[in-house]
């Protein structure tokens, strides 16, 4: 089966073939392509959804995904951001595998191909020209013979008429035997012409049209076998993809599964409980008893005029304990007293911690200040010791404010506490550990000396832990060459190093560290070749590099 002897005179049907062959190609290639745009399209709009419905950060609707039906959920918007990963994944390799691929292809066979149809055509134009010059050979060799004979007829009849001369009968056989010689000459060219033209058509239809057609056969067959290897890829690179997607669902089930209702109630009675007691019953008041009109011992309206003694109610006013009962509108006191006694209790904790969290990040900024100015006074060439004092006052006095602020919500919480029904041990641990009985100023102090890892530390240490300097900070400033990066670090808060020698970070940055702390609470770091300088070690979280020279094991 071959183009070459099968089709040999199909020249015109087989360009026309051959370009449709093309033409389908492409066609495959833009299908794909517009996969790709599906796929994008696809992708991105999964993404837009998943964020459309994320919980906003700081918000009340972040805390509503502390249920594990919303954390289901939440797994699930996640699930499906990985889900539409997997379809750019796709859009990406089939563009690079086979729209790419194919269109290079196209153009090399588009190329091919003009090159084997301009040989063909090349092959017809010789043998055209060949057929032409066999037409003009035999042509002239019948006209050269037309010729000789009516020559030779002329001769004949002057030589058969008595009036001619003998001169012009001579030249009559003459002229005759001329056009015979010329006859003859035309007939050997028109048989040369001839044999060299059946030897090229000969060739032309068994050598070179075969092969130049035998070459546009296997071009198409090429061509062929590359659309089925370019539909097989367009399948696998979809089956790529199924073990992700399939664990992107896997992963919306196991957060399914995971939902609790128990603790989902839970949580939603430690958000929404009030601390309040049941009333209880309402005594029959007997109208028929004038003295009883006025008041009665057992009414509601006794309990009114007795707030005092309603102790289990926490000396809160009707108002508070009835459910049906409208709440005041109005702006929320500083005290939280709005809200029932298990709320306020939970509102005052909160207010404490971020406080005493305040109060700890003021401390260490003042333990910082304060390691640098005995630094300066110890190295005065590394900065002026007076120019802190300003800002060593203002963090003293911003510790002093928070704490009073720190003591008033502590005694208020402590109030709650004290009004609240019999809580278990534990729970009192977990509110923050603060007993009624305890002064409120005690605990603030305690809380106060905490560091940021929870460790318990005096103040008398902090004044002592002032007076010992690292001896390495003497030549720290004075080595020109750039040291290593032994490790990272991650900014725990924001420090701004306005003195000399320190630099500024802010909280969540990652610089390199090329000096750890040797114990004067400082670490040297480098943000890049011209940035580098000291921050309190309390402020970053250190991560050292085992293969760094100069970094130190721990075990």
């Amino acid at each position: 089966m071959s183009w070459g002897t099968e089709l040999w005179d199909q020249f015109d049907n087989l360009e026309k073939h051959t370009q449709w062959g093309i033409d389908i190609l492409e066609k495959y290639i833009k299908f794909v392509k517009e996969r790709t745009e599906i796929e994008l399209s696809y992708a991105k709009q999964l993404r837009n959804l998943s964020k459309k419905y994320q919980p906003k950060k700081n918000s009340k609707e972040e805390e509503e995904y502390r249920y594990t039906a919303c954390k289901a959920f939440l797994s699930t918007l996640n699930e499906m951001n990985d889900y539409a990963g997997q379809h750019e994944v796709i859009s990406e390799n089939m563009t690079s595998q086979i729209t790419v691929e194919l269109a290079r292809y196209v153009q090399e066979l588009k190329q091919e191909r003009k090159s084997h149809f301009h040989d063909g055509r090349k092959a017809q134009q010789h043998i055209e020209t060949c057929w032409k010059q066999l037409e003009s050979s035999k042509r002239r060799f019948e006209r050269d013979c037309k010729e000789a004979d009516r020559a030779q007829q002329y001769f004949e009849k002057m030589d058969a008429d008595i009036n001619v001369t003998k001169a012009d009968v001579e030249k009559a056989r003459q002229q005759a035997q001329m056009r015979h010689q010329m006859a003859e000459d035309s007939k050997a060219d028109y048989s040369s012409i001839l044999q060299k033209f059946n030897h090229e058509q000969h060739e032309y239809y068994h050598t070179h049209i075969p092969n130049i057609f035998q070459k546009i056969q296997e071009m198409e067959e090429r061509r062929i076998v590359r659309i089925g290897e370019s539909v097989k890829t367009y399948a696998e690179l979809d089956r790529q993809v199924i073990p992700i997607i399939g664990k992107c669902l896997d992963g919306i089930v196991k957060a399914a599964e995971s939902i609790d209702p128990k603790n989902d109630s839970q949580l939603a009675i430690e958000a929404y409980k009030s601390g309040f007691e049941p009333p209880g019953d309402i005594e029959f008041e007997d109208y028929t008893q004038p003295m009883k009109r006025t008041v009665s011992d057992n009414s509601l309206s006794n309990s009114r005029g007795e707030g005092k003694s309603e102790l289990k109610f926490g000396g809160k006013s009707k108002g508070k304990l009835w459910p049906f009962i409208k709440k005041n509108k109005g702006a929320t006191p500083e005290d939280f007293s709005n809200l029932p006694p298990e709320q306020r209790r939970k509102k005052l904790q909160q207010k404490v911690d971020e406080l005493n969290k305040e109060i700890q990040k003021e401390m260490d900024q003042r333990d910082a200040i304060t390691k640098m100015k005995d630094v300066y006074l110890k190295n005065p060439q590394m900065g002026d010791p007076a120019s802190l004092d300003h800002k060593l006052a203002e963090v003293s006095q911003n510790i002093e404010k928070l704490r009073l602020e720190a003591q008033k919500f502590e005694a208020w919480l402590a109030e709650v506490e004290g009004r609240l029904p019999a809580r278990s041990e534990q729970a009192r641990r977990q509110s923050g550990m603060y007993d009624v009985q305890n002064p409120p100023a005690v605990n603030s102090c305690a809380q106060d000396r905490e560091s940021p890892d929870g460790s318990y530390t005096e103040e008398q240490s902090q004044e002592s832990e002032v007076k010992v300097l690292a001896t390495d900070f003497d030549d720290e400033f004075d080595d020109e060459e750039s040291l290593p990066a032994i490790g990272t670090c991650k900014a725990l808060y924001t420090f701004e190093g306005q003195n000399e020698g320190t630099i500024s970070v802010v909280e969540g940055e990652t610089v390199y560290v090329i000096e750890e702390d040797k114990g004067d609470g400082w670490t040297r770091i480098r943000r890049n070749e011209d940035e580098e300088g000291y921050v309190p070690t309390s402020y970053v979280e250190v991560y050292l590099d085992k293969n760094a020279k100069g970094a130190k094991t721990y075990i």
